[in-house]
């Protein structure tokens, strides 16, 4: 049984240690990508995946800073990870466990409701199809005498994980995203905008087989969307020249267009084209500025700390975006005992912080919004 445990936001349990998409860690006392990629011996400056072994040798630096500022005597010799998907945030624990030489434990959730509630241990990962699970977990760390002290870093996914928990809440986070898709190649395209194509091209494109194509990438995915949706290219045609190897990359694709300037004027799309194209060039991986800044704008609409009374938790579920309060606790227990709490986001930085404008009207980065906190009563 879910319940609502009143308001929050997750700086209530990190403050400013945490970093999104850039490596660029929200409390200025901590140093950044853009400081440590040359400590680290790179030949240059880029911007890491979550997956990668050189993102675990990023946060690994930030994670020793943060904790000699709030513990200057003590040395990390643990880690425990909180994330929700096998893949990608087991290979994330892993690196970081090897980047730290550290031992870790990890626990990877997610509530899925038509199963019996079950857990199983796999190697150093503890995985649960209940987020109600992080209590069996943490128990099983102690009987592996697993230390909960200041010599552990606590390191804790955002989307879908601590927010948007897997299999609960996650819904609304992709449905802001698409939103947001469709709003920025509505604007661009005007009245030339066909919401049935639009969709079309997105649900084809979106699936796992043409993820070497878009990289699973959105800024790629919209801009293909947008650039389909201006007739340039038919969704028939991208296919067929990506299939045929014609078009063997996003890359050689969107040179493709920019080889058709005259066509891209003439829709109104040129100026565009032209932000993505150099973003690209530049190796942004997050090139499509206009998505992503109205994806922020539609997400923190989505935190909302109202009081609940009377709302059904199901509408709560559906309608805003929550914290999991089993993460919560879980933090907030490990912070008691002398743990570091670290946020970790691969969420792009334009998608998570306002832009002056609107900050100065006083909207706030996405750890800064408080909501409501709904899930189980852990007992910690």
């Amino acid at each position: 049984m879910l319940n609502v445990f009143g308001s929050a936001s997750m700086a209530e349990l990190f403050g400013d240690f945490i970093v999104y998409r850039r490596l660029e860690p929200s409390d200025p006392r901590l140093p950044g990508l853009e400081q440590l990629w040359r400590e680290l011996g790179w030949p240059a400056y880029r911007i890491p995946r979550k997956a990668e072994p050189e993102y675990a040798w990023v946060v690994e630096r930030i994670l020793e800073a943060a904790r000699r500022l709030d513990a200057p005597q003590a040395r990390l010799k643990r880690l425990m990870f909180l994330g929700d998907t096998y893949m990608n945030d087991g290979n994330a624990f892993a690196n970081l466990c090897a980047a730290g030489g550290w031992e870790g434990l990890a626990f990877i959730g997610a509530d899925k409701l038509a199963e019996a509630p079950q857990s199983r241990v796999e190697g150093h990962v503890f995985l649960s199809n209940r987020w109600a699970g992080l209590a069996e977990f943490l128990e099983y760390a102690r009987r592996q005498g697993f230390a909960f002290d200041e010599h552990l870093a606590v390191v804790i996914d955002m989307d879908k994980t601590l927010v948007g928990a897997r299999g609960r809440n996650d819904k609304i986070i992709d449905l802001v995203r698409v939103q947001a898709v469709k709003d920025t190649v509505a604007s661009a395209l005007g009245e030339q905008f066909d919401h049935g194509a639009f969709q079309h091209a997105y649900d084809t494109l979106n699936q796992q087989v043409y993820h070497p194509f878009t990289q699973d990438n959105q800024d790629l995915l919209a801009y293909l969307c947008l650039i389909i949706g201006a007739g340039l290219y038919t969704l028939e045609e991208v296919l067929a020249e990506y299939q045929s190897g014609r078009i063997s990359s996003f890359d050689a694709f969107i040179h493709l267009v920019d080889g058709r300037r005259d066509e891209l004027r003439a829709a109104g799309l040129l100026d565009l084209h032209q932000e993505v194209l150099v973003a690209w060039d530049a190796g942004d991986p997050t090139p499509f500025k206009a998505f992503r800044y109205r994806e922020y704008e539609l997400t923190a609409a989505r935190y909302d700390p109202s009081p609940a009374d009377g709302i059904p938790v199901e509408k709560l579920l559906q309608e805003r975006i929550l914290i999991t309060e089993e993460v919560r606790q879980t933090a907030l227990y490990l912070r008691r005992q002398g743990a570091l709490i670290f946020g970790l986001s691969d969420k792009p930085d334009e998608a998570s912080i306002p832009r002056p404008a609107l900050a100065a009207q006083g909207w706030k980065v996405l750890h800064h919004c408080p909501t409501l906190c709904v899930g189980e009563s852990l007992g910690i």
